[in-house]
């Protein structure tokens, strides 16, 4: 519950402040136009009876604006008198145009109106990124330095690598790290002609297509490529089911239930499986059977092996903490100076947001499509603990896609006015109300249907359908 909790408050923290600043970039370049704001929202105030909806809101004296708080947490708005948007107030467009409405404006100070959301994300983006790069540096594990190389899966190895291969780079360029939110890792491999591998202390070239689907290499059971990481106990959690087995920090796990394994990613591909059998158990005394399971360690510093006995919790946890990447390689962290801190962080930007939209291809697949993901699957990128470096990485991350995902030129989003502003300035021609109106409703309806499809995800998976 703790760890829902801390989830759930930097979700809403990290939203609030991006809807608050989008909606704020539309304000800025409306009132700067001298067009009237009428509501400022963050959240959508829906009326339920006759309740209005509003957490809460006030009007300042001498202001035209209202500012609140909805109850619905899908996004906010500011309604801007004068224009069609997903108030659907229609009975305001039917009186005569005022000079402080948007409809009267030029159609490059609606165009400005229009994208300072988007812009102020994108540059929001940027400066949370710089001040990272300034105050944390820029820490990763390089590639190369991964002494004991890649664990591949039975599509890699039959590519021709093999178990670890200490990936070098491609002819695109050399690898630098990993894993980050934009997976290079697997576009540079997905659309790489050869890799480079250090194997046995000689430099080994691998052919490659080209044109992987880099979705299915990361959505494959096991995943493509991963860092070699041996099945090492780095801590025994307290009362646990390994605890009472007499696992000890240091010990290493060598078969589960007969089958072999050498490396953390092999041991919990043997935990899938067992929960793939725990769903289809028909008893309790089934599921008993299941979790009962026959680990075999060896000890720290002993040639040795125990054979253990033990019945793992229900949701298949054995209770302790595998080592990762720290515990073998030293990290490489980058520092800047303040003014280096925003070419570093814009880059850094720049490359994220080119990998998500080279990534948003996917979406029009079905793989695509099943890893769309709501309000949980967003909650779950937060860290299930409090880091500011992490809640600041991932609130970056948020504004670029929230400043992509507007820009679509889907019609009810800000990407929809600027293509009808474009069309207005490119053929002197504004669409009638009527098609706008239209329009608004065909977006939303698209939205809605997206925002169901991606909630309906999160539970499937929840409930462990997906």
């Amino acid at each position: 519950m703790e760890t829902f909790l801390i989830r759930l408050v930097q979700f809403f923290m990290s939203i609030s402040l991006l809807v608050l600043l989008h909606e704020g970039g539309h304000v800025f370049f409306a009132k700067l136009f001298g067009v009237r704001v009428e509501k400022f929202f963050v959240f959508f105030d829906v009326k339920i009876g006759k309740w209005a909806g509003k957490l809460f809101s006030w009007k300042p004296k001498n202001s035209d604006t209202e500012y609140g708080m909805g109850w619905l947490p899908l996004g906010g708005y500011c309604k801007i008198a004068g224009m069609i948007d997903e108030s659907m107030d229609t009975e305001q467009m039917k009186q005569p145009p005022q000079p402080w409405e948007f409809r009267t404006k030029p159609a490059w100070q609606r165009l400005l109106i229009m994208i300072g959301g988007v812009t102020v994300n994108f540059i929001l983006a940027l400066f949370i990124y710089s001040m990272i790069m300034f105050h944390w540096g820029n820490t990763y594990y390089r590639v190369a330095d991964m002494s004991m190389g890649m664990e591949f899966n039975d599509q890699a190895k039959s590519m021709g690598f093999r178990d670890h291969d200490i990936m070098i780079g491609t002819d695109r360029g050399p690898f630098k790290e990993f894993m980050n939110v934009n997976g290079d890792f697997f576009r540079q491999i997905a659309k790489a002609k050869r890799v480079d591998v250090m194997r046995n202390g000689k430099k080994v070239s691998v052919n490659m297509p080209g044109d992987l689907d880099m979705l299915a290499m990361i959505k494959s059971y096991p995943i493509f490529a991963v860092p070699y990481i041996p099945a090492t106990v780095d801590s025994v959690f307290a009362g646990t089911a390994a605890a009472k087995a007499g696992i000890k920090r240091g010990d290493r796990i060598v078969a589960v239930n007969g089958k072999k394994v050498a490396t953390w990613s092999d041991f919990d591909y043997h935990k899938t499986v067992l929960g793939d059998e725990l769903k289809a158990a028909k008893t309790s005394a089934d599921s008993m059977k299941i979790r009962n399971v026959v680990l075999v360690v060896a000890r720290q510093g002993k040639s040795a092996t125990d054979t253990l006995h033990m019945t793992l919790a229900p949701d298949l946890t054995v209770g302790v903490a595998q080592t990762s990447l720290r515990n073998y390689y030293k990290p490489v962290t980058e520092t800047y100076g303040f003014f280096e801190s925003f070419p570093a962080g814009a880059k850094y930007g720049w490359n994220i947001l080119r990998g998500y939209v080279s990534n948003f291809q996917y979406l029009f697949s079905s793989d695509g499509a099943k890893s769309l993901g709501g309000f949980g699957s967003i909650g779950s990128l937060f860290p299930p603990y409090w880091d500011w470096h992490d809640f600041w990485m991932m609130t970056a991350f948020l504004s670029i896609i929230l400043a992509f995902m507007n820009i679509l030129p889907i019609p009810a989003l800000d990407g929809g006015h600027v293509l009808f502003l474009l069309y207005e300035m490119i053929t002197r021609r504004k669409p009638s109300e009527k098609f706008m109106i239209y329009a608004e409703y065909a977006g939303i309806t698209i939205l809605l249907l997206l925002l169901i499809v991606a909630n309906l995800n999160d539970i499937l998976r929840w409930l462990g359908y997906m």
